[in-house]
């Protein structure tokens, strides 16, 4: 039977973190960048809940992650009524081609 440990929990969070990582780095639509932004935040949340199990810091870890969840959600709206905004105005979605807004 396999246990899990700290470091699983850190190896998916390493490996979520490095997703979001290149998908902001490489991607040009605003859209896949800010999934890269929900990747980021999503290992930071499974860092916060594998810290409170495991350095017994009670439940600070999981209202963490709900603060971060929340966070997210808001960030996501906000975001998703700019980029319909740009793609109003600009016709586009990528990034790179964005480069009007400070006319």
């Amino acid at each position: 039977m396999v246990t899990v440990s700290l470091y699983h929990y850190l190896f998916v969070s390493t490996i979520l973190f490095s997703l979001g990582i290149f998908g902001i780095v490489t991607r040009k639509n605003a859209v896949m960048v800010l999934m890269g932004i929900e990747l980021i935040l999503n290992a930071a949340n499974i860092n916060f809940v594998a810290f409170a199990r495991y350095g017994n810091f009670g439940f600070q870890g999981q209202l963490m992650a709900l603060f971060v969840i929340v966070l997210a959600a808001a960030e996501a709206a906000i975001a998703l009524a700019i980029v319909l905004n740009i793609y109003k105005v600009f016709s586009s979605v990528n990034v790179d081609e964005i480069d009007r807004l400070k006319e």
